[in-house]
C-alpha cells in the first residue's frame, strides 16, 4: 500500500452552533452563490479560523463578537489537498460567542457529489437539470463552507432562492415562500430550523417533480416526488413508507423526530440512495414502481431500500457514528434491519432466506481474503471512507449484527437499542457505546463476543466430528481460520467467541442446544439422539463461520436435502459451504456437483437462487478450458425438471416468490442453451417486439438474455431499439446489464462503446461494462481492454468514488490466469485509483485463486461430466 496520507481533523477551538444558509444555484451558468451566517462558539483565543472546503471560492469573510465590532478576515489559505480553508484575522477572535459571515461561490458539478447537477427529460423532451445534494461522506463541504466532520452537530437553518416554477425541498419544512426582490422569476423559499444534526445528512434539491402524499398513523407527513407525469410510480414506496415509521417507531421507543419525511428519486445519482435527514434521495430504480412494467425483484429491492434509509432517520440520523471508523455501525445495522421491515410488511416475500443468499455468503466470499479488512477499519482521511463503503461494511456487518440479535434475543436486544438512542439522541457514539447499552440489557458479555467479530478480519471454520455413544451423541468441534485459498497451520490464529447452535432431524426447526465457543476445540455432548438422526450445525444459518462435517456426518445429511427436512436456508448453507471449500481446494468440486444434483426436487426460490450463483461462478471458470458446453448441459439437466413444473405463464394463486424463481430459471435454461426455452423465448419476444403480446415485467430480463446469448445484430439493434423507447428507467437498465450476453466480437464492441454513450446514464455505464465482462471469456478480454483505453473518462467519471471500485471488480474479478493478476497490477500502479486499492488487491487475489482452482479440479470435473453422460454399463 502507497504512504497513508498524514491527516488532522479539525481544530476545536472554534465550533459552529447553528449555520444560517442562503443558496441561488443558476441551473443554467451550473453555478451558486452562497451566504453563511453561522453562530459560532470561540472555546480559545484564536486569530484564525480553519473550515473544510472544496471547490468553492469565498469572496469575503468576516467575524462579529456578541456585542462588538466587524472584523474583517485578511487572507484565505486553501489546503486543496486536504480539502480545508484558514480564514486569517487581524486580531484574536475572544472567547465567547460570534458570528462568522461568509460570501462565497461554487460550481454545480456533474460529478454526483457535493451539490451538483442532474439531468432530466421534461416531458416535452427538452433536456433539464436540477440541482440536488450528496454529501456523505464528507462533500458537504462543496456546497458550503463549513466544519464537515460527523461528530461537530449544529442547526441549520436553510433559505434556497430558485425559479418560481421549481420545486425547491430541504431537510424540514418550508416555513415562508415570497418572492424574490431583485429578480420576480424567482422566490426565495426558507426552511424551518432543524435539530442538532452532522452536515453529511444536510440536503437540498431544486427540479421539477410530482409526489404523492399520506400520513403515518403517527402523524408523519410522508411525500414521494417522482419525475413529472409519473406521481403513480410513487404509490408502492408510499405505502412501505407509511407502514414502516410506526414499525420503527414501536421497535425502538422512540418517535420519528421531524414533522415530515419526503422521499426522492433523482435521475444522475451514484449509490442506490442516501438518508438525508427528512429528504431521503434515490435512484429512480430505488424508488419507482409501475404496477405494469415493475418486476417482482424490483419491488423487493424498493421495500429494502426505503426500509434501509428509514432505519437510517433514528440510527445514524437522531444518534450519528462519532468518526468515519464506526461506519459499519451505521451501515450495518440499517442492512439488517431493512430486512425485518420488509419481513413485517411483507411476510410472503420470505426475505430472511434471501438475506442469507445475498449479504451472509457474498460477505462470507469476500472476507475469506487475505485482502480483506475487519469491520472495523481506522479512517484516517477523508479519501480512504470510500473505500468502506463495501460488503464487509455493509454484508458482513448486517450479517454480525443478525448473529448478535439472535444471541441476544429480540427483546433484550430491543431494550438495549432504545436506551442506546436515548442515551445519545441528537449526539454521537461509537461502537463500544452500543456494545455497552446491550450488555446492561442482557447481561451477556457482549463487547467481548462482538470484538472478535469487529476487530479481526475473517472468520472461522468450523470443523466437526461425532460419535455415538449409547444414546448420547458425542461432537468434537474446532475452529480455525477460513482461507479462501485452502488451510493453513498460522500459529497466532485468532480464536472467535462463536456462538453455535445445533439440531437434530427430531425436530430440523428447533434449536435443541447453544454453546458459546471460545477455546480452539471443545466436545460437547448431546442427550437422546438415536444412531439414524442426523445432526445439523447452524440452523437458520446464522452464526457467520462456515462448517466442515466428517464425511459420515455429510452423508447422513444430504437425503435431508433430497426429501426437503432440512430447512431451505439450512440447504442453502450446506450447499455453500461446500461450494466454498471446493473452492479453497479443501473438497474436490465434483463432491459439491454431486450434492447440487440431490437439489431436483427443490421448490424453494432462495435456494435456486444462490445455486444458480454458484453454478453462474463455476461456468464462469469453465469458460477457460474447452469443455465449457459440459457444464452446460450439466445446468440444463439440473434446471430443466424445475423449468417444466413451472412453465411460462404464472398460475393463479402464485405469489412472489413464484415469480423471482420463474425468472430465474427461465433465464438459466435460455443461457446455457436449453433448446425450447430458447425457441420458446425467441417466439415471446418476436410477439413483444411487434405489439402483439408484451412480454410481463417479470419475464423480460430472461427473454431479452436468452435472445441476445443466441443472437446477431438484428437482434441487438433490436434491443437498443427497446432501450430507446423505454420511459422507465427500470427498463433502460434491464436492457443495458443484459446486452453483454451478445457472443460476436464486433457487436460486443458495439456495446461497450453504448456503454460510454448519451444513451447510458453516468451511474450504469458500470453495469453495462460488468455484463460484458460476465458473459463471456471473450466479453471478459474485451472489456478489460475497454477499461484501460477508456481510463481517464471512467475515472473522471466517478473521481475516486465507489463506483470506480465496482467497474474494476466487475471487470477483472474472473480472470484464471497467473499473468492476468500481474498485468492488472501492474496497470494500476501507473494508473492511481486511490478509492480503489483494497479492490485492486482482492481482483488480483481472485485471479490467482481461479487459477488454482481450475489446475486442481479441471480434470476432475470433466471426467465427472463425461461419465454423467455415459451410457450405462
Amino acid at each position: 500500500m502507497p504512504e497513508r496520507r498524514p491527516f488532522v481533523r479539525l481544530p476545536t477551538d472554534v465550533y459552529p452552533v447553528n449555520y444560517g444558509l442562503r443558496l441561488k444555484p443558476d441551473l443554467v451558468d451550473f453555478t451558486f452563490e452562497g451566504k453563511l451566517e453561522a453562530a459560532v462558539e470561540v472555546t480559545q483565543g484564536t486569530n484564525q479560523i480553519v473550515m473544510n472546503c472544496a471547490d468553492i471560492d469565498i469572496i469575503t469573510a468576516s467575524f462579529v463578537p456578541e456585542g462588538g465590532e466587524e472584523i474583517n478576515a485578511t487572507g484565505f489559505n486553501y489546503q486543496n489537498e486536504d480539502e480545508k480553508v484558514t480564514l486569517c484575522f487581524p486580531s484574536t477572535l475572544q472567547n465567547g460567542s460570534g458570528s462568522l459571515k461568509i460570501d462565497f461561490v461554487g460550481e454545480l458539478n456533474d460529478k454526483m457529489k457535493g451539490f451538483y447537477r442532474s439531468k432530466y427529460t421534461s416531458p416535452s423532451g427538452e433536456i433539464r437539470y436540477a440541482a440536488v445534494t450528496q454529501f456523505e461522506a464528507t462533500d458537504a463541504r462543496r456546497a458550503f463552507p463549513c466544519w464537515d466532520e460527523p461528530a461537530i452537530k449544529a442547526t441549520f437553518d436553510i433559505t434556497l432562492i430558485v425559479p418560481k416554477d421549481r420545486v425547491a425541498l430541504s431537510n424540514m419544512n418550508v416555513v415562508d415562500r415570497k418572492p424574490y426582490p431583485e429578480d420576480h422569476s424567482l422566490v426565495e423559499v426558507k426552511f424551518a430550523t432543524t435539530p442538532i444534526m452532522s452536515t453529511y445528512l444536510v440536503a437540498f434539491v431544486i427540479g421539477e417533480y410530482d409526489f404523492v402524499e399520506s400520513q403515518s398513523s403517527d402523524g408523519v407527513t410522508v411525500r414521494v416526488y417522482t419525475p413529472v407525469g409519473k406521481a403513480e410510480q410513487g404509490k408502492f414506496a408510499l405505502e412501505v413508507a407509511t407502514k414502516t415509521l410506526p414499525f420503527y417507531k414501536d421497535y425502538f421507543n422512540v418517535p420519528y423526530p421531524l414533522p415530515k419525511i419526503d422521499l426522492i428519486a433523482i435521475a444522475d445519482f451514484a449509490a442506490g440512495a442516501m438518508e438525508n435527514w427528512g429528504l431521503v434521495t434515490y435512484r429512480e430504480t430505488a424508488l419507482l414502481i409501475d404496477p405494469k412494467n415493475s418486476c417482482a425483484s424490483s419491488r423487493q429491492w424498493v421495500a429494502l431500500v426505503v426500509g434501509h434509509e428509514l432505519a437510517h432517520q433514528w440510527f445514524g440520523n437522531l444518534v450519528t457514528m462519532e468518526w468515519w471508523t464506526h461506519l459499519w455501525l451505521n451501515e450495518g445495522f440499517a442492512s439488517w434491519i431493512e430486512y425485518l421491515c420488509v419481513d413485517h410488511c411483507f411476510p410472503e416475500y420470505d426475505i430472511w432466506t434471501q438475506f442469507v443468499s445475498a449479504d451472509y455468503t457474498r460477505a462470507l466470499d469476500l472476507d475469506a481474503l487475505d485482502n480483506s479488512h475487519p469491520i472495523e477499519v481506522d479512517v484516517g482521511h477523508p479519501s480512504e471512507v470510500d473505500e468502506i463503503f463495501d460488503a464487509i461494511s455493509y454484508s458482513k456487518g448486517a450479517s454480525v449484527i443478525r448473529m448478535l440479535h439472535n444471541y441476544i434475543g429480540d427483546e433484550d436486544f430491543r431494550k438495549g437499542m432504545n436506551a442506546y438512542l436515548l442515551k445519545f439522541q441528537h449526539k454521537n457514539a461509537s461502537t463500544e457505546d452500543l456494545w455497552e447499552c446491550l450488555e446492561q440489557a442482557s447481561g451477556k458479555p457482549i463487547a467481548a463476543v462482538m470484538n472478535s467479530w469487529t476487530k479481526h478480519m475473517g472468520f472461522p471454520i468450523i470443523v466437526v466430528d461425532q460419535e455415538q455413544h449409547g444414546s448420547d451423541r458425542v461432537l468434537k468441534i474446532s475452529q480455525k481460520k477460513f482461507c479462501a485459498s485452502g488451510p493453513r497451520n498460522d500459529e497466532d490464529c485468532p480464536n472467535w467467541m462463536v456462538p453455535v447452535s445445533i439440531c437434530t432431524s427430531e425436530d430440523p426447526s428447533c434449536t435443541k442446544m447453544k454453546v458459546l465457543l471460545d477455546q480452539p476445540e471443545t466436545t460437547i455432548n448431546i442427550t437422546n439422539v438415536a444412531p439414524d438422526h442426523w445432526v445439523k450445525i447452524n440452523p437458520g444459518t446464522v452464526g457467520f463461520y462456515r462448517i466442515q462435517y466428517s464425511s459420515a456426518m455429510l452423508e447422513s445429511l444430504l437425503p435431508g436435502i433430497r426429501d426437503l427436512t432440512l430447512l431451505p436456508v439450512d440447504r442453502l448453507g450446506l450447499q455453500n459451504d461446500l461450494f466454498s471449500l471446493a473452492r479453497a481446494g479443501m473438497i474436490s468440486t465434483v463432491e459439491v456437483l454431486k450434492v447440487m444434483e440431490a437439489f431436483v426436487n427443490e421448490p424453494n426460490y432462495t435456494v435456486w437462487s444462490d445455486l444458480s450463483c454458484n453454478l453462474g461462478v463455476l461456468s464462469s471458470l469453465l469458460s477457460h478450458t474447452d469443455f465449457h458446453e459440459d457444464i452446460q448441459e450439466f445446468i440444463r439437466d439440473l434446471f430443466t425438471p424445475i423449468g417444466m413444473k413451472l412453465g411460462w405463464d404464472s398460475k393463479t394463486g402464485e405469489g412472489h416468490l413464484d415469480a423471482l424463481l420463474r425468472g430465474l430459471v427461465l433465464g438459466k435454461l435460455g443461457k446455457a442453451g436449453h433448446k425450447t426455452t430458447l425457441e420458446e423465448a425467441r417466439r415471446r419476444f418476436k410477439e413483444h417486439v411487434e405489439g402483439k403480446q408484451i412480454l410481463s415485467a417479470d419475464l423480460r430480463s430472461p427473454v431479452y438474455l436468452t435472445v441476445l446469448k443466441h443472437g446477431d445484430s438484428t437482434t441487438l439493434d433490436t434491443m437498443l431499439k427497446l432501450h430507446k423507447q423505454a420511459d422507465m428507467q427500470e427498463e433502460k437498465n434491464r436492457i443495458e446489464r443484459v446486452l453483454g450476453a451478445i457472443p460476436a466480437p464486433d457487436l460486443i464492441q458495439r456495446v461497450l462503446n453504448f456503454a460510454l454513450s448519451e444513451e447510458v446514464r453516468p451511474q450504469d455505464t458500470v453495469s453495462v461494462i460488468g455484463g460484458v465482462a460476465g458473459s463471456s471469456k471473450q466479453g471478459r478480454k474485451a472489456a478489460w481492454k475497454f477499461v484501460k483505453d477508456n481510463w481517464e473518462e471512467l475515472h473522471n467519471r466517478y473521481q475516486g468514488g465507489f463506483l470506480i471500485s465496482r467497474l474494476i471488480k466487475l471487470t477483472v474479478d474472473g480472470f484464471a490466469i497467473d499473468k492476468m493478476a500481474a498485468e492488472v497490477k501492474s496497470f494500476f500502479e501507473s494508473h492511481h485509483a486511490p478509492a480503489a486499492e483494497r479492490t485492486v488487491q482482492q481482483c488480483c487475489e481472485n485471479i490467482l485463486l481461479n487459477t488454482a482452482w481450475l489446475k486442481k479440479d479441471a480434470d476432475d470435473i470433466h471426467q465427472y461430466l463425461l461419465q454423467r453422460k455415459a451410457p450405462p454399463v
